[in-house]
């Protein structure tokens, strides 16, 4: 067998829970917007076939799901991503290499 391609990040705790706690609002979002496309259709199935633009209500809301779960799940990857980013220390720059920090003349260091 073969190890994992990159080691596992060390867990957040607070990036754990604040991951979670939008995972949840996403998902009682999407939740409502779906209820109401169960609702329409089985206490006013009459709603869901008036016709816009040549195709009808129940055709359009049912790509609106859809395409509100895919932009549902690209605002949960930027909010995780923003909440793991805030945990982390800031990246080194390139090319700082191993700059110490300044001595008062006189006192040098050794290497």
């Amino acid at each position: 067998m073969h190890e994992p391609a990159l080691p596992p990040e060390p867990e957040n705790e607070q990036a754990s829970r604040h991951n979670a706690r939008m995972g949840l609002v996403l998902f009682f979002i999407y939740l409502a917007v779906y209820a109401g496309f169960m609702f329409l259709n089985a206490f006013s199935p009459e709603t869901m076939k008036i016709t816009l633009g040549g195709v009808n209500l129940a055709i359009l809301y049912g790509i609106g799901l859809i395409v509100l779960a895919v932009v549902l799940a690209v605002v949960y990857l930027a909010l995780c991503r923003n909440s793991a980013s805030r945990g982390r220390e800031p990246p080194v720059e390139q090319g700082a290499g191993n700059r110490s920090p300044p001595t008062a003349p006189g006192k040098e260091v050794a290497p």
